[in-house]
């Protein structure tokens, strides 16, 4: 099955596309530009979801759902936003079809063209906030913190499994406050909460930092972002957290009387992160094999393989142990099939990414002990079977602890900092990675870099030390280093 995936090293991209197949997570659709996500790769999204979810609902935030279509005028009120969004939004002219008059399939009914036309929701700010108009009222009903999961649509000429397609699966949150401040800590909460999450769940390590003016969300005065770093040096934006500013209440005329009974617009955020972050997963762990999974996202964490084939008494101790392993509420398959050789099972699981396999032979039951190899090291050992559920526990932590420092060390290998272009091209061309280098703080110079090297400031790093310097193209003061990279 490995020799199915095309070496990293020879073709990254394909790389990725053949463990998005082969391990089975999606694929392509009838809808040009959209994926069919397999049930493999929905249940790292439910796990991922899952812990996210629980995340926001201990930090205050409730769930909600919102239409998926939005009237276009709405689009219309805020300029900033409407201007990000404009080429990327679908649009329902009608709203019926009819039986063709020269007897062959449907067509659109002419005399359905709707009043007004509706937007697909490529993000959900504009009829969120002309809801919220009719939910507040006073300081009494803010904060308001609402999350909503849903699929949203961006019409993508270009896209990728998971990283860019027309639609895709994510969770947007929409929050309303009666203070700036109070605003402003709302987006800084969710930002380490995005951060906490890619590190501690996902093994991902991030750069926790501002976007600059240029690269902010469409009608935000502040963008906060989470950027890792993939197997090929780019980086991966895997999360965003906006401070709206009053922008989106005042164009939807979202007021509340405060305790001074005076009347004041309220203070927003808006935040979010998608199913790109399963593309993200492939990326930073995954190797020619197949994928990787950190035990805390892997759908199937211990896999049991009988071995040569399941028989009564291969599958009796086999759920035993799988029933200890349960007891410590780890994830675990039996695998009772009949028809694959053990050498066939060993290759699919993984490509698969499951983090432990256990293989059960009759002679290590006589002998008391069970062959336990991890995916993330190939390694393998024969562990004694009076107390295995403690063994793998502690194994998979271990795992889990092995795949973030393995990302780190990565990035740190790939990690540089530049005070010339001359520099910067140079190290853009044969290392790549993260780049940090002076700017200048103005769009000019963040767009001209862009157009000479197709490298953007992924962010103004949040532990940017102030050091006097000078920008590595116009030669203009700077206070301090930002953060380059190609990526996705």
């Amino acid at each position: 099955m490995a020799k199915e995936i095309t070496p990293k090293k020879e073709n990254y991209s394909q790389w990725y596309l053949d463990i998005v197949k082969k391990a089975g997570l999606a694929e392509n659709s009838a809808v040009r530009g959209c994926m069919v996500i397999k049930p493999y790769g929905y249940a790292i999204w439910e796990k991922i979801k899952d812990e996210l979810d629980r995340r926001f609902k201990e930090t205050g935030h409730q769930n909600a759902y919102f239409p998926l279509f939005i009237p276009k005028s709405f689009l219309s009120k805020e300029a900033d936003h409407v201007e990000g969004f404009a080429k990327e939004c679908a649009v329902v002219t009608h709203h019926r079809l009819m039986n063709n008059p020269n007897g062959s399939g449907v067509v659109v009914d002419p005399e359905a063209k709707l009043e007004e036309e509706l937007i697909v929701r490529p993000t959900s700010e504009t009829i969120i906030w002309n809801t919220y108009r009719d939910w507040i009222k006073s300081y009494r009903d803010l904060p308001l913190l609402i999350n909503q999961w849903a699929n949203v649509v961006r019409w993508e000429m270009r896209t990728r499994p998971f990283l860019r397609t027309a639609e895709f699966l994510w969770q947007e949150g929409h929050t309303a406050h009666s203070t700036s401040k109070e605003a402003m800590e709302e987006a800084k909460t969710i930002h380490d909460v995005y951060a906490d999450f890619a590190e501690s769940i996902m093994a991902m390590p991030v750069i926790k930092g501002a976007k600059s003016e240029s690269e902010r969300f469409a009608g935000a005065l502040e963008t906060y972002t989470i950027e890792a770093m993939m197997q090929d040096g780019k980086a991966l934006q895997a999360g965003t957290s906006h401070f709206l500013g009053q922008n989106f209440a005042k164009a939807f005329e979202v007021k509340f009387l405060n305790e001074n009974n005076k009347e004041e617009y309220v203070w927003a955020t808006s935040w979010g992160v998608s199913t790109r972050l399963i593309g993200a997963l492939i990326m930073t762990h995954s190797d020619d094999d197949g994928l990787v999974l950190p035990p805390k996202l892997a759908p199937i964490q211990v896999v049991i393989v009988p071995i040569p084939k399941p028989n009564e008494t291969l599958l009796e101790v086999a759920g035993k142990i799988a029933s200890s392993l349960r007891n410590k509420g780890i994830s675990v398959k039996i695998d009772t099939d009949r028809k694959k050789r053990p050498g066939f099972k060993f290759a699919e699981y993984e490509m698969m990414g499951v983090p432990v396999r256990l293989g059960l032979g009759m002679r290590d039951i006589e002998n008391n002990v069970i062959e336990v190899a991890r995916r993330d090291t190939k390694e393998k050992a024969s562990i004694p079977m009076d107390n295995i559920e403690n063994y793998v526990e502690n194994l998979l932590i271990e795992i889990q602890e092995n795949l973030l420092q393995k990302a780190k060390t990565f990035r740190e290998e790939r990690t540089s900092f530049v005070d010339t272009f001359d520099e910067f091209k140079e190290v853009l061309e044969n290392k790549g990675g993260f780049i940090y280098a002076h700017w200048d703080g103005t769009a000019e110079t963040e767009d001209k870099i862009k157009e000479l090297t197709k490298a953007t400031i992924r962010c103004i790093p949040n532990d940017a030390k102030e050091e006097n310097g000078v920008d590595m193209l116009s030669g203009k003061p700077s206070k301090r280093r930002v953060l380059f990279a190609k990526a996705y």
